[in-house]
């Protein structure tokens, strides 16, 4: 079993405090209650997890906001991360790819 931390109980994602191997039972703790999802892949530490199904251009919701929209379907216990999930901020690796100045 691993451990998240989730911040807020409408989040639908958490973050992992150890690298996740699957098929690992991941929880996180919230207002008594705790939540508990099947990694379905290798999650790195620091990133989030999926804790139900979003649909493709569903909010992703962390600290109790929306960080960003889901680029396709992402599945419960699934990574979440820039491959899955559009910024509302925008990536910063496109960004400085795209401000690079080459010579």
């Amino acid at each position: 079993m691993a451990r998240a931390i989730i911040m807020k109980a409408i989040d639908n994602v958490c973050t992992v405090v150890e690298t996740v191997e699957p098929p690992t039972e991941v929880t996180a703790e919230i207002d008594g209650k705790t939540i508990t999802v099947l990694a379905t892949e290798r999650i790195p530490f620091g990133h989030k997890i999926a804790l139900q199904n979003i649909p493709a251009g569903q909010p992703i919701i962390k600290y109790g906001e929306t960080i960003g929209l889901a680029t396709q379907d992402i599945q419960s216990g699934q990574h979440v991360h820039v491959h899955n999930l559009e910024s509302c901020r925008g990536r910063g690796d496109k960004v400085a790819i795209a401000t690079r100045q080459d010579g």
